[in-house]
């Protein structure tokens, strides 16, 4: 049995598709059990803004990584690549056909290749960490632009996480920050990759309406709790888009148009930058999900 990996922009329809592929498995007499790989459906709690799928969504496949991080508690690619590694291997073991699926790009890179992690300093991370807070994004960027010219532009001003993080690497190392898959990468295990794409006039529409719907599920209540939650105590969560625009909303620092209007604009430019990560991916031709639940148990 192979491993299959749904991934692509947001909006394009990925946890349905992986459901669909699982039941199409069932249908074969098999099993299927789901993987995770959105960073941000891992925290309890966030279920409107990441567009989670309800436990009667999930149609009794078995999903894991699902929220398994509080909201102040910071996410790390390196512990979610060994709980994701195990997971699959426990899922393997048990016979079932795993499904990991979600557009968070580096997340589902560390799974799927032989992925080296940059060296890494306490003391020095927690010093730029405090920097980021103090001077803000825009100004590690223009550090990190300065170093690491490409680093800089492949992860743009807006994501402090990643330019602490690449600041860190390029400190301790001298060498320039790796951002994404080198030319070489190899699958770690036999996989077939579904990129799930839809044309960029459609889904343009289909973010906007998707972020309108987040604001009349209730985002703004939600976040009202996640704050109760302790969510502006860690970095990682907060910055989550439609989060930090429905905090600020309920800070009356901006109105709901401008909440909403300031989350289309982050979902669109986030949604270009996955596409551009998962182009990277080996070209797979499009199938039904039967032919890939065949494909999967080696059955064509």
């Amino acid at each position: 049995m192979r491993l299959i990996a749904v991934v692509g922009a947001t909006g394009t329809g990925k946890t349905e598709r992986s459901l669909e592929i699982a039941d199409a498995i069932i249908g074969l007499g098999e099993t299927a059990e789901i993987v995770n790989c959105d960073a941000m459906q891992l925290y309890r709690g966030m279920d409107i803004g990441t567009a989670k799928a309800s436990v009667a969504e999930r149609r009794g496949h078995p999903h894991h990584l699902l929220d398994v991080l509080e909201p102040w508690q910071d996410a790390a690619v390196a512990q979610y690549r060994q709980a994701a590694l195990a997971a699959l291997e426990a899922i393997e073991a048990r016979g079932a056909v795993p499904i990991l699926v979600g557009g968070s790009g580096l997340y589902a890179s560390s799974v799927l290749y032989d992925f080296a992690f940059p060296a890494t300093d306490a003391q020095l991370r927690a010093q730029l960490e405090a920097e980021l807070v103090q001077l803000g994004a825009t100004e590690m960027h223009g550090r990190l632009l300065r170093v690491d010219p490409a680093a800089a532009a492949a992860i743009g001003p807006h994501n402090g996480r990643r330019l602490v993080r690449a600041l860190e690497a390029v400190t301790l190392t001298g060498e320039p920050f790796r951002v994404g898959l080198p030319p070489e990468a190899a699958l770690l295990r036999p996989t077939i990759i579904q990129h799930q794409r839809v044309e960029r006039a459609e889904l343009v529409g289909r973010l906007d309406r998707r972020v309108e719907r987040m604001w009349s599920l209730g985002i703004v209540e939600e976040a009202r709790r996640l704050r109760a939650a302790g969510i502006e105590r860690g970095t990682t969560a907060q910055q989550a888009i439609g989060y930090r625009q429905a905090l600020d909303q309920l800070d009356g620092t901006v109105t709901e148009a401008e909440a909403i209007a300031q989350t289309q604009a982050l979902t669109r430019r986030y949604a270009r930058r996955q596409v551009s990560w998962f182009q990277r991916y080996p070209a797979a031709p499009a199938a039904d999900a039967a032919a890939i639940a065949h494909q999967a148990l080696d059955t064509l």
